[in-house]
């Protein structure tokens, strides 16, 4: 029978050092989020309903397409940061790296394609 105290068991497996800096992203962004949802709704919510002409012209508004944008950005990064957050924890090995590289290209594929479209609906 061997015996393994709990710092041999231990070692190899990492430090914690980057918890405190992922836990510091996730609070920006849901604090963000908190302020961006609600606008967010509200801006969207004042363009449906409306003809084509109507909330091309609403999206025109500067304020109005920040505003889209950066929530859809946040939006998208926050949940993507969860999603890495699940993957490391339960998939191992080479599918967890090429599942984290899929969500990584994903998302930004996601991100690219809602900013081209409020694009061309603003302009």
């Amino acid at each position: 029978m061997k015996y393994v105290t709990d710092r041999k068991r231990a070692t190899g497996l990492g430090s914690g050092s980057e918890g405190t800096h992922h836990h510091w992203k996730m609070m920006v962004s849901s604090l963000s989020l908190v302020v961006l949802v609600p606008l967010f709704v509200f801006v969207f919510g004042s363009a449906l309903g409306r003809s084509y002409a109507d909330v091309q012209s609403f999206i025109a508004n500067p304020f109005v397409a920040l505003s889209l944008g950066i929530a859809l950005t946040v939006g998208l990064l926050h949940i993507k940061m969860e999603i890495d957050e699940a993957v490391e924890d339960y998939v191992h090995g080479l599918t967890g790296k090429l599942t984290l590289i899929a969500v990584g290209a994903a998302t930004w594929v996601l991100i690219a394609a809602g900013l081209l479209a409020l694009l061309k609906l603003a302009l």
